[in-house]
């Protein structure tokens, strides 16, 4: 899979693409990353990328000439045009469930935002626009970043244990369970017995009901949408939950 990212400072993803997971996956060649600099597609004696907003108020504006003009040259690439996503604060939540399925894309380009915002033109040329939640930050490369390795994971051979995506927070619609491992005991708190009982039923009932149990405390909202069958709804209901 190839990952495109149209950034005013392609310099912020250098150490995040040279460690760990996403730099093994780039070696093996199981997800090329190129970053592309908008400034190279900018105009004019001092390569502009930004304006005073029309009607007034605080910050600049992305202009929309040189995001059009590198989004088309990229979207152009002879290996298959890449979906083209713009990172916006006013985007749809960006979701477990949307990073795989934009993991079975060939490719995307990844359009980070800056300054008081983009110029609202540029939106024709994209797909979607994709935000991490409610609230704001500096610049669109940070969000990328986390879009790139939330996707990577789910290409497959990214990771060691091709089961791992489907065991951890939010894969099934809940937060994930515990985990624990050596020592036994650490500062008196010692390990939950049915963890080293061999019992895999027991283990697996235990790790169910945990995560129904941090759902509940944590992230209500989650439970609404959650594929919860009877024995959970009466876990639940034992923990106060009504649904």
């Amino acid at each position: 899979m190839r990952f495109h990212v149209l950034t005013l400072f392609p310099e912020f993803f250098g150490s995040a693409l040279a460690t760990g997971v996403i730099r093994r996956a780039r070696e093996e060649r199981r997800i090329e990353v190129s970053l592309h600099q908008l400034r190279d597609y900018a105009t004019g004696p001092h390569l502009q990328v930004d304006d005073a907003p029309y009607g007034g108020g605080p910050g600049m504006v992305m202009k929309p000439e040189p995001l059009v003009t590198a989004i088309e040259h990229i979207a152009a690439d002879p290996a298959g045009s890449p979906r083209r996503i713009l990172l916006s604060a006013r985007g749809a939540r960006f979701t477990d469930a949307r990073a795989r399925a934009l993991a079975r894309e060939p490719s995307l380009l990844l359009v980070c935002g800056r300054y008081e915002g983009v110029d609202e033109r540029v939106a024709a040329v994209v797909a979607e626009e994709l935000s991490l939640g409610d609230f704001v930050v500096t610049g669109g490369e940070a969000v990328a970043l986390v879009v790139l390795d939330a996707v990577a994971r789910f290409v497959p051979g990214v990771l060691g244990n091709e089961a791992s995506p489907g065991d951890e927070s939010f894969a099934a619609g809940l937060l994930e369970h515990p985990h624990y491992t050596r020592p036994e005991t650490f500062r008196g708190v010692r390990v939950p017995a049915v963890l080293l009982s061999g019992d895999h039923a027991a283990i697996a009932r235990w790790r169910r009901q945990e995560s129904l149990r941090l759902t509940l405390a944590r992230r209500p909202d989650l439970l609404a949408a959650a594929p919860l069958d009877a024995d959970d709804r009466a876990f639940l209901r034992t923990l106060g939950w009504s649904d």
